[in-house]
């Protein structure tokens, strides 16, 4: 079969984007408020601050207010129990994330339950989350990552009801959230993880495989139903002496041999990375509505 067509996340995400500063300017056009978007940073993780500049970023693309707090791993709980009380009430935030992973002496459950439900554009508290998993009733929002795959997987014309999916790994952030969604889509999903046995066999099974584990390359070519659509959530960094940083990112699939099987792949970097993001301004949208 031919190699694998290519879902290109970059590319949808900067549509989806294009799409919200229209909205977002229709929406202050009409009298309503510019939606605004309080990011919550503690402590100096690298990757962290990334991910929270490219958030501001967006947020200026599409006309947005961002407003960032910065502050230090020595910050108490009760301090930021504090700060996230004091943006539940400002009138000019309509959505709150508070970057993970916190520092160790802080509870992330506690402070994520401290957040309002109506300005948990992350979608992790636990009612957000009661809400996706009840059958009938309407989620505030979707959680962002889990969101940005099903657009993905919406936009690039895959079918899901029926179809036997498969998702591998079971975090709160990916794997879990976004069964709930598969589920709702009217696929049968089986949820597979660490302890699963024959875990390639499973995968074999999948007509749609989406891997969120965290394993650089877990996934191989032969692990692939032939004309299977293949998700690779992970994002590794890896050493490679002949790269010019002297590492790489690779997803959890071997893409290479993947993509000889797959019917579709998402690449990494440019799947679905940047969808995470794009979903994240919707659900402040939403927020601000």
């Amino acid at each position: 079969m031919p190699p694998a067509t290519i879902l290109d996340g970059k590319a949808i995400a900067a549509q989806l984007r294009a799409e919200l500063a229209a909205r977002v300017a229709a929406c202050m056009a009409a009298g309503g408020p510019q939606p605004g978007l309080a990011t919550v940073l503690v402590g100096d993780d690298p990757a962290s601050a990334i991910y929270v500049r490219n958030k501001h970023k967006a947020c200026q693309e599409v006309g947005m207010r961002s407003f960032g707090f910065e502050l230090p791993a020595s910050t108490s709980q009760a301090e930021l129990l504090a700060l996230v009380a004091e943006l539940n009430q400002r009138a000019d935030v309509h959505g709150i994330l508070v970057q993970l992973p916190l520092p160790a002496h802080i509870d992330a459950p506690t402070v994520i339950a401290a957040i309002a439900v109506y300005k948990d554009v992350d979608c992790l508290h636990p009612e957000n989350v009661g809400l996706l998993a009840q059958k009938g009733r309407q989620p505030r929002f979707l959680p962002c990552t889990p969101a940005g795959v099903m657009h993905i997987l919406q936009v690039s014309n895959i079918a899901l009801a029926g179809a036997n999916a498969v998702v591998l790994g079971r975090s709160n952030i990916v794997g879990m959230p976004l069964s709930l969604l598969l589920v709702r889509a009217d696929a049968t999903v089986t949820i597979a993880h660490s302890r699963t046995q024959d875990l390639p066999a499973v995968c074999r099974a999948a007509d749609l495989l989406v891997a969120a584990v965290g394993v650089p390359e877990l996934v191989r070519g032969d692990w692939v139903k032939p004309g299977a659509t293949v998700i690779d959530v992970g994002v590794n960094r890896i050493a490679d002496p002949a790269a010019k940083r002297g590492s790489r990112v690779v997803g959890d699939v071997a893409f290479a041999e993947v993509a000889e099987r797959a019917a579709a792949i998402t690449p990494v970097p440019g799947g679905v990375g940047p969808m995470t993001i794009a979903m994240l301004l919707q659900n402040t949208l939403r927020a601000a509505l």
